[in-house]
């Protein structure tokens, strides 16, 4: 992934990224040469990235043992318009561009067909996503016979990231505008009325703020 130093999100940031953003796309490449992406709830653990397929979706067929895998997670995107910078009324040199959050992780990938492991990796999914309910459901509420046979429908894979630098973290926010431009995008997007462009201007005000 392209990134420019400006745009570079720190480790602490990364973190804190993938915290609020669960899901990513895991993309592999099959034995043909044809790449297989599917987005897939996760859990990022230190190097460590766990999730489930449907063992319907030949893409955990066509992943080889240790196979390099990318695994994509994004944020909130929008349209940036030049109308909305204060320097277009200065001289005019505007073009529009496209605002974004996102981070990649790199490793190698395996899958794991065993209903223990699919276990842990499913009750820590549901677990994480329960926690703030008034009462979250558990795993262990549905008939243990139901469980088994839904975990039959299902495998585990796991993404290893072996190295620090294969993990990125990309937040593209205006940050090379000035700040009276990057408060017209701001303006902008809010007055939009999309729900995705005003999360995009929320990051960018935290961003310019911080």
């Amino acid at each position: 992934m392209y990134v420019p130093p400006p745009n570079a999100m720190s480790q602490a940031d990364v973190a804190d990224f993938l915290e609020v953003h669960p899901a990513g796309r895991l993309v592999t490449v099959g034995p043909d040469g044809r790449p297989d992406a599917t987005l897939l709830p996760v859990i990022v653990s230190g190097t460590r990235v766990v999730a489930h397929l449907a063992r319907a979706n030949e893409h955990w067929r066509r992943i080889a043992p240790g196979a390099p895998g990318l695994l994509v997670v994004s944020g909130a995107d929008a349209y940036v318009s030049p109308g909305w910078y204060a320097s277009k009324q200065e001289h005019g040199r505007v073009v529009p561009t496209w605002n974004y959050s996102e981070v990649q992780l790199r490793g190698t990938v395996t899958v794991h067909d065993d209903p223990e492991w699919v276990l842990d990796v499913v009750t820590r999914l549901t677990a994480r996503h329960e926690r703030s309910r008034e009462k979250p459901w558990a795993v262990t509420d549905a008939p243990p016979a139901y469980l088994r046979g839904q975990l039959r429908a299902i495998v585990g894979v796991e993404l290893v990231v072996e190295e620090a630098t294969a993990v990125e973290g990309k937040a593209k926010l205006s940050q090379n505008r000035s700040d009276a431009d990057r408060r017209g995008v701001i303006a902008g997007m809010r007055a939009e009325g999309n729900p995705t462009a005003y999360r995009v201007a929320d990051e960018m005000e935290r961003a310019l703020e911080g």
